[in-house]
């Protein structure tokens, strides 16, 4: 009977623990984006108060040490929705943290980096047990990992940047993580400052430039840019004719200058 108690304890234990391993916390974040991100452009875009954030400084640096007491080897047993949601959180809460680090006295990211080093090669996070930078968390853990060609990750990560996707003002989270991407992707193309056709050209953001080889690995059936955008062709506003035109060629692609100025609320 006693042996069977335990052997009862410990498979219960085995449960409690196996749902802490993959079950991350995102409340703090979530709560600092709904107090210090605000929606405009009717809801195509968003600003950040930078001066409320850095009031709430110590709940992002706890938030941030959080994302730090991760270890791989729990990490590794998540899903990759999981893993996902966590990835961009600390990606879009360690670039707020690297602005506070000089805010006001900058007027865009890139005055946070130097001759040598741009701002998002600064080690400035820990996370899987090393510090990294932002570049790290995208090109690394995220895009070139193998684990989760997505491309619509490039609406989810913020830049600190007017020319950015929108900072959502709620954290990601594993359980709802395909609608919040979709989402991300649908505000930011249907944005006509930042996608729009001009007589025969679709001029798009240059995240499709920069990133054009994962818009084009496959996702969903996907390996052309022309490809993507079509799946996107009534939040673009193409007609029937244009989607057409848009599979054959003869709407050509072109990009749109990027506004690196720092998407700060005041």
């Amino acid at each position: 009977m006693i042996r069977c108690a335990l052997v009862l304890c410990g498979a219960i234990w085995t449960s409690v623990a196996g749902a802490s391993e993959t079950s991350f916390d995102h409340r703090i974040w979530d709560q600092l984006l709904k107090q210090t991100v605000v929606v405009v452009s009717d809801g195509y875009a968003t600003q950040v108060d930078y001066a409320g954030a850095a009031r709430q400084r110590p709940q992002l640096e706890r938030y941030l040490d959080q994302v730090a007491s991760v270890q791989r080897l729990d990490f590794d047993r998540w899903t990759t929705s999981e893993q996902l949601a966590l990835l961009i959180n600390a990606y879009n809460a360690a670039t707020v943290e690297l602005v506070l680090t000089q805010y006001p006295a900058i007027q865009s990211i890139k005055d946070l980096g130097t001759f040598r080093q741009s701002p998002w090669q600064r080690p400035l996070v820990r996370l899987l047990g090393e510090k990294r930078s932002l570049d790290n968390i995208e090109q690394e853990l995220i895009r070139t990992s193998g684990r989760y060609n997505d491309p619509r990750v490039h609406f989810a990560l913020n830049c600190a940047s007017i020319g950015c996707p929108a900072l959502r003002p709620e954290a990601y989270v594993a359980s709802r993580l395909d609608q919040q991407l979709e989402d991300q992707a649908r505000t930011f193309l249907g944005d006509r400052s930042r996608n729009n056709l001009s007589q025969s050209t679709l001029r798009v953001s240059p995240i499709f430039k920069w990133y054009r080889s994962d818009f084009e690995s496959g996702w969903r059936g996907t390996s052309r840019l022309p490809d993507f955008l079509a799946r996107y062709a009534s939040v673009l506003g193409l007609t029937p004719d244009e989607l057409q035109r848009l599979h054959t060629g003869s709407i050509r692609v072109s990009y749109l200058d990027y506004d690196w100025r720092l998407n700060a609320s005041n």
